[in-house]
């Protein structure tokens, strides 16, 4: 009985599949499905529909493989469409948090000192003691549908889908100075708001 050989590349099944090879577009369907809806999940938040904008974003993948040239990795660049069609989804119910986390960032008086004592700093380095597990995932989860957008769209690929810099740069259009500053800010805010939460103050 042979040993199987390896499995091919995603580009390599892209470039199969942009060539007509329906079992290879299946293939990369199967690698990437399960990612895609939970990018989506976490995109959208508690009110979107993550399936209804992973078939959208699979179906512009299937439009615009043969356009696929291989300047980035093909996950990257399916990210990107990923991130794309659930923002879009997300514009296009028109709906807005009540309270953006703006509110939530620290604050520094005239001379750039933290407002905040020492205990509350103290404090606020402990959210996840004052607050229960599952209270913390849930209110982690309501932070994150708060974040605006460009922050929520950084946060999310960096810091829960584990996306290097430069690969959250490449897909967002942006110089990997700006996505560490919209993940530093999002930190902040998401830190902030579960501080309050806590009874901490900023």
């Amino acid at each position: 009985m042979g040993v199987p050989g390896p499995e091919p590349s995603d580009e390599r099944l892209a470039a199969s599949a942009a060539a007509g090879d329906e079992p290879a577009f299946e293939k990369l369907l199967q690698r990437y499905q399960a990612r895609a809806y939970r990018l989506c999940y976490r995109l959208l938040g508690p009110g979107g529909d993550p399936q209804d904008a992973v078939q959208e974003a699979f179906l512009q993948v299937f439009r615009k493989l043969p356009s696929f040239r291989g300047e980035s990795r093909f996950a990257t660049w399916l990210y990107r469409i990923v991130t794309n069609a659930a923002l879009m989804q997300r514009r296009s119910r028109g709906r807005r948090p009540a309270e953006s986390l703006e509110g939530c960032l620290p604050r520094f008086d005239a001379s750039g000192t933290h407002l905040a004592t020492p205990d509350e700093l103290q404090a606020a380095a402990r959210v996840e003691e004052l607050l229960d597990r599952r209270t913390l995932a849930e209110k982690a989860l309501e932070g994150i549908e708060r974040l605006p957008d460009a922050y929520r769209a950084a946060f999310v690929l960096r810091d829960l889908e584990e996306l290097s810099t430069a690969e959250v740069a490449d897909l967002m259009g942006l110089e990997p100075a700006a996505v560490r500053q919209r993940v530093h800010r999002a930190r902040l805010m998401l830190r902030g708001y579960l501080g309050e939460l806590a009874g901490v103050k900023r």
